[in-house]
């Protein structure tokens, strides 16, 4: 199932339909083509995936409170360490939120969607998801289009251990 979402996003990013500012004009049209078809693909593999609209805000390294290691005792991993309301979404969960695909990863390379739900927080309680970015406020940049705004976070198996880097 990876494997396919991974390749709609590769696809998607070399036709160049899959950029932040597309997610950006996604959210505020509405209308996201792309990322209903990389859902519905889920869905029809997994069938009863649980689809949520969380409010997203985003965090990094450096700001107040913000430490080196998540709720689980892992490294935070930027653009894939998500902090979640266990309440909603259990930790360890991978998640899939379609519109941060094809945005840019710090290795060069472009995000395929999944996260990791290895984090909690205080002010995180309900339909809301913290994203963390990296290190340091510039890292927040190719994400500001997101950030406090509704995702659509899909939940897309459970991860054993630390989150991959």
């Amino acid at each position: 199932m990876r494997r396919l979402v991974g390749l709609l996003a590769a696809l998607a990013v070399a036709a160049g339909f899959t950029t932040a500012a597309h997610a950006q004009n996604a959210q505020t049209s509405g209308s996201d083509p792309l990322g209903d078809v990389i859902i519905n693909a889920l869905s029809a593999i997994t069938p009863g995936l649980a689809d949520f609209k969380l409010k997203a805000t985003l965090y990094h390294a450096g700001a107040r409170g913000v430490g080196a290691l998540d709720s689980l005792g892992c490294k935070v991993v930027a653009m894939r360490t998500a902090a979640i309301d266990r309440n909603l979404i259990p930790r360890r969960t991978v998640l899939f939120i379609k519109e941060t695909v094809g945005l840019p990863m710090p290795d060069g390379g472009v995000h395929d969607g999944y996260w990791y739900a290895s984090d909690v927080g205080g002010a995180i309680k309900g339909e809301r998801i913290d994203l963390f970015t990296g290190s340091g406020r510039g890292s927040m940049s190719p994400m500001m289009p997101l950030n406090l705004s509704k995702l659509t976070v899909t939940k897309a198996g459970q991860f054993k251990g630390c989150p991959p880097k």
